[in-house]
């Protein structure tokens, strides 16, 4: 299992924060670098929340081995043709280290703000599905595209620059069996689930196993990733005061990675031992780059 950073952007990321938490990540020993893609949160403030593509767009082009990506953009408020494009673009500068996240969209705030419309769930999931479809046809088809649904159409069309991966790899997050997991078998090539109970992730990947056996694919064709977020201190003293009140063991019941480097490395291989591909710790202090740089160095080389 390897071990990915990824961080909210639009809780107040701006550029000298990403190139800060970018050049972090790379040093550090890091797989990866993830954001969220939103124009807010869902309350509060309003912060900064550096837009997706331009910040991707430095990443390719200023690192030279972590992999990158959305988790994830939403298709209810990103046109999947203008979602393909960038990404094509972006994976080709990078020289392939993009992981293209998609999701169908949930937060209501930022769709009511800029004039979204976010639909009902049953109708939300069927636009992502098409969603899906324009992405990957556009990404992978060398001829002509022509589709026609509901919520997208194409008619003979080509992006190009034809990308230099055809299989550009789509993650798909959620936990939803019944709409989720489907569009995960027939179109992922990873999928991210939020922390959950270690039984429950266990009982949702063998259903995954199931229905990619279905259209014919094996559970080894899709890569399994957890996004949790990480409280780490270099020692106690400094865990107790970012723990503030709250009590170590049942940040860790709710499924957050929280300790000094020894216990963080115990916990990462409670969830290696699950088939887990790769962790995603969510680093909530976009500032603490020297905290950052220091989670890797005392922690991957333990792995």
């Amino acid at each position: 299992m390897d071990v990915a950073v990824m961080i909210e952007g639009q809780d107040g990321l701006n550029w000298a924060r990403w190139k800060g938490i970018t050049r972090a990540t790379e040093e550090a020993g890091f797989a990866g670098l993830f954001r969220s893609d939103h124009f807010s949160n869902p309350r509060g403030p309003w912060k900064d929340a550096l837009e997706l593509w331009t910040s991707f767009a430095w990443v390719a082009s200023h690192t030279e081995r972590i992999e990158f990506g959305p988790l994830v953009s939403p298709v209810s408020f990103r046109d999947p043709v203008i979602t393909a494009w960038p990404a094509a673009s972006v994976d080709d500068l990078s020289g392939g280290r993009l992981r293209l996240g998609l999701g169908a969209g949930w937060q209501e705030r930022e769709h009511a703000a800029f004039g979204y419309e976010l639909l009902p769930l049953k109708e939300r999931f069927d636009r992502f599905g098409e969603g899906l479809e324009v992405v990957t046809r556009l990404l992978r088809s060398d001829e002509p595209v022509t589709f026609e649904g509901k919520y997208y159409a194409l008619n003979e069309a080509v992006l190009m620059p034809r990308p230099q991966r055809r299989d550009l790899p789509i993650t798909i997050g959620g936990k939803g069996p019944h709409r989720t997991l489907p569009l995960v078998a027939k179109f992922a090539a990873e999928w991210n689930t939020p922390n959950m109970p270690l039984e429950d992730y266990k009982a949702l990947s063998k259903r995954l196993n199931a229905r990619l056996r279905k259209v014919g694919r094996k559970p080894g064709d899709v890569r399994r990733s957890m996004m949790t977020s990480v409280v780490f201190g270099r020692d106690e003293a400094e865990l107790r005061r970012k723990v503030g009140d709250g009590s170590i063991e049942e940040m860790r019941t709710r499924g957050r990675v929280v300790g000094t480097a020894l216990p963080i490395v115990e916990q990462l291989k409670e969830l290696a031992a699950t088939g887990l591909d790769r962790v995603m710790l969510r680093w909530e202090d976009l500032d603490d780059t020297a905290g950052l740089r220091a989670l890797g160095e005392e922690v991957l080389g333990r792995l």
